[in-house]
């Protein structure tokens, strides 16, 4: 690959967001994905290759040339063998997958329509990587391309945050309550332990969607961002866990969320729903039943006797809302891939419900179409580590409206009003810093 590679002096960037928000405003590339984790950012964008999944077809292309059919397998198999297929020695691949990419794990592709999305993966020409210190590395641009991204991210510093547009997340237009009183019954009837119900807002305006990824930022302390615009949707989201990652080391990685209360109302209220939060019955069952699901995943693809638990019950603080967390891991094992570990993995338990099957059943039932939300935002190496960023607390917008999406964890002993509550907190994370277009 005949790549340039530039370094900024590290005090050129003191806002990667900023920097970030301004190459997608910009539209340089066309399409691109922006993802933040562990202090770097990177802007990868103008794909070279692209992997694209729906219910009935799977379309791969590089270098301008398109092959198209059907396909076989579960998605994760497909993907997998996708991505080997191309020449990507050198490559990164970004994207996501969405909810429905579990059904065929899962048994419940008669849930699905025709031509539902699954997952859209590609290969970028041009990234641009932020370390932890600010320096700024460009690969894959000519001389030209280097100067005018590295005049844009100069730029980008001098900016003011934007002004958001107030949105309000009580509006409820989807029987929430009553969706979430039947899944009670559910659970009572022994059907299954626990779902999450999520209800959908819709935007009345266009949104900017880059901006709004810079003022949440700001405001936000997730464990992963992102930022895109891929086949035809944009979205920007602060996740507050990791649905998986996969090392070079092949160390398996998951850090699953259960029990919620609001944060950011001030010490002393934060600190009484801190000691609510970890005392509650509800809650704490809630999060070891989570956490139980996600050891024996882990089990499955994980060396026997490598899996194991940390940080139990540790509380983390996600923008307007505090969680109950813990991280469970393992060693992949001989034979398995990345791909294995996501099937075995996603979606998330702490998205889906408990049993899985049962829990996924139900949301397909009471939520209907979930797209991205509660999918993953992806990273994939050439040398195959993955991880995959929980799709929450974003603001999605395609060619038919903006909206926000936020859910609760249903069990036995929920209350619809409480339930109700919750997602307002979690929307509380984005809405307040929505940005119209």
């Amino acid at each position: 690959m005949s790549t340039t590679d530039e370094r900024l002096r590290a005090e050129y960037v003191t806002d990667p967001a900023a920097a970030m928000s301004r190459l997608a405003a910009e539209d340089h590339f066309g399409e691109y994905v922006v993802y933040e984790r562990g202090g770097e950012w990177v802007f990868a964008a103008d794909p070279i290759g692209t992997v694209e999944l729906d219910t009935d077809e799977l379309r791969i292309t590089w270098a301008a040339e398109t092959t198209a059919g059907p396909w076989a397998g579960t998605p994760a198999q497909v993907m997998n063998s996708a991505l080997a297929e191309l020449p990507m020695t050198g490559y990164n691949a970004y994207g996501w997958i969405g909810f429905e990419f579990c059904a065929w794990s899962l048994g419940a592709t008669g849930h699905l329509n025709p031509g539902t999305v699954l997952a859209h993966l590609m290969v970028p020409r041009v990234e641009v990587r932020i370390d932890p210190s600010g320096a700024v590395w460009i690969t894959g641009a000519g001389p030209a391309e280097t100067a005018t991204l590295t005049r844009t991210i100069a730029r980008s510093q001098d900016c003011g945050l934007p002004q958001p547009y107030p949105v309000d997340v009580r509006i409820d237009t989807s029987g929430y309550h009553d969706r979430v009183a039947r899944a009670i019954d559910e659970i009572k009837s022994g059907q299954y332990q626990k779902v999450i119900l999520s209800r959908k807002v819709d935007l009345p305006f266009a949104v900017d969607i880059p901006a709004t990824y810079r003022l949440g930022r700001a405001h936000n302390t997730p464990a992963r961002s992102f930022l895109l615009k891929l086949g035809g949707l944009e979205a920007a989201g602060f996740s507050p866990e990791l649905v998986l990652s996969v090392d070079e080391d092949r160390m398996v990685n998951t850090e699953p969320l259960a029990g919620t209360r609001a944060f950011g109302l001030g010490a002393e209220l934060d600190s009484a729903a801190r000691a609510d939060l970890v005392t509650d019955p509800k809650e704490i069952v809630e999060h070891a039943l989570s956490v139980q699901t996600c050891f024996t995943e882990v089990g499955t693809v994980a060396e026997p006797g490598s899996t194991a638990v940390s940080d139990f019950m540790a509380v983390r603080e996600r923008g307007s809302v505090q969680h109950l967390a813990s991280t469970v891991r393992g060693r992949l094992a001989a034979g398995r891939t990345a791909w294995d570990a996501l099937d075995s993995i996603f979606p998330s338990v702490t998205a889906s419900g408990i049993p899985k099957r049962a829990g996924v059943d139900s949301v397909f039932r009471h939520d209907l179409s979930r797209g991205l939300y509660s999918g993953a935002v992806l990273t994939v190496s050439p040398t195959g580590a993955l991880e995959a960023a929980l799709v929450l607390r974003a603001v999605y917008q395609d060619s038919g409206g903006a909206w926000l999406r936020a859910g609760a964890g249903v069990v036995a002993q929920s209350r619809p009003e409480r339930e109700f509550e919750e997602t307002c907190e979690k929307l509380g994370s984005v809405a307040p810093y929505v940005v119209k277009a």
